[in-house]
């Protein structure tokens, strides 16, 4: 951020991002001035960034930010130059794809680079599909635990969601995950032949977007449920224990 005087020390802001391009709203005002008043941005992927950038009017001509991608090929080696700026004054935002970051991001390697150089971390407050997807299920939210991808390979998936089927009745523990959205149905197809009748099982799809869809049912009710077209749609799963 632009601070006066180059002898402030910068910080790095967690800056939430909506969830689709329909879902502007979400994110508050106060993040909005937020962004405005910075120049140097860390993100997952820079053309995303400034599409986001240009939807909140942001003033600042692109050509004068620096922008630091952060994503699964970035060496872990060049991730602290990306903070070099806060020991100018300058603090530094860092935005996920969608959503909020450091949350199921790569950006949680930047933060804990910002706390070994003792640089204030300060998470803002935005939209959470994973946070958003627990409230909505109807399923315990005082012990639950985001598995973030289970396997792409049906066998092992099948394998897993049991093992998830277990904990949620062994501790009473929600299980949220998420899958690729053109593998959606899989998951969807997987939980309904493996899981007992009686477990609890949502699903939460474009969520806060005006195509949203949530519903938490039982499998043995799921399989009486015409599903709506899940295909390419971004998609939260809750497991539950048994309905008692």
């Amino acid at each position: 951020m632009k601070e006066s005087g180059d002898q402030s020390v910068g910080k790095l802001y967690l800056l939430p991002v909506p969830l689709g391009e329909d879902a502007w709203h979400t994110v508050p005002e106060y993040v909005k001035e937020i962004i405005h008043g910075l120049d140097v941005f860390v993100v997952e992927r820079a053309k995303t960034a400034r599409r986001f950038l240009k939807a909140i009017a942001f003033p600042t001509p692109f050509d004068d930010c620096l922008f630091f991608e952060l994503n699964k090929r970035t060496e872990a080696g060049d991730i602290p130059s990306f903070l070099e700026a806060t020991k100018l004054g300058r603090s530094v935002g860092l935005l996920s794809e969608a959503g909020v970051p450091a949350v199921a991001d790569p950006g949680s390697r930047l933060v804990l680079a910002a706390h070994q150089q003792g640089i204030e971390v300060m998470p803002l407050v935005g939209p959470s599909s994973i946070l958003l997807a627990l409230m909505a299920a109807g399923m315990n939210g005082q012990s639950f635990a985001f598995k973030g991808y289970l396997s792409a390979k049906r066998p092992e998936l099948a394998q897993e969601l049991k093992q998830l089927e277990v904990q949620a009745n062994r501790r009473g523990e929600t299980q949220i995950f998420i899958e690729t959205p053109y593998r959606n149905l899989s998951i969807v197809e997987t939980a309904l032949k493996v899981l007992d009748t009686n477990t609890l099982f949502s699903i939460a799809v474009d969520v806060t977007l005006p195509t949203q869809w949530i519903q938490t049912h039982t499998i043995g009710a799921w399989k009486k449920l015409t599903l709506p077209d899940l295909h390419k749609r971004p998609a939260v799963f809750v497991l539950g224990g048994r309905n008692k």
